[in-house]
């Protein structure tokens, strides 16, 4: 036990040494750990195959990292050979590899970053070069701007 020894007379107060013979407690690992959330990429492929709503797909997406091709000047990259102008987008750095090559710039933001900063009249695609690309229309981003605001405000 640390602290003041009891036992010592008043003008010998001191303090007292840690007992001997009981072991350091280890923190325990929980017997049922909470399972972590799925990957954005795993969140896409469900979300391709109609396996994960609307709804989780997009608590999964705001909550995640998203890797963006940038060029010379801050900004999201947009393509505009598009019937509406998107902006290309990644779940992992491979992806964005796959498609800008190994040298390539870019920056990492949160899913709810990208609702919060992508341009009026823009929307986005996932992994363009991927198994399960996923485009989002305009009128989707706005879908997703107004379900964010639900949810944070009520």
């Amino acid at each position: 036990m640390y602290g003041y020894d009891q036992n010592v007379s008043a003008g010998q107060q001191g303090y007292a040494q840690p007992q001997q013979g009981y072991a350091q407690q280890q923190p325990q690992q929980p017997l049922y750990p909470e399972p972590s959330p799925p990957s954005l990429a795993d969140a896409v492929r469900a979300f391709t195959t109609g396996s994960l709503s609307a709804e989780d797909f997009q608590q999964i997406f705001a909550s995640s990292k998203v890797y963006c091709p940038r060029g010379d000047t801050p900004g999201f990259l947009a393509l505009h050979n598009t019937q509406q102008p998107v902006i290309p987008m990644f779940t992992t750095l491979k992806e964005l590899r796959r498609y800008a090559g190994k040298e390539s710039k870019y920056f990492v933001i949160t899913g709810a970053e990208v609702i919060d900063l992508l341009p009026t009249g823009y929307g986005f695609v996932l992994d363009m070069e991927g198994d399960h690309r996923m485009v989002f229309d305009a009128k989707a981003v706005e879908q997703m701007v107004d379900f964010a605001m639900r949810r944070m405000y009520g």
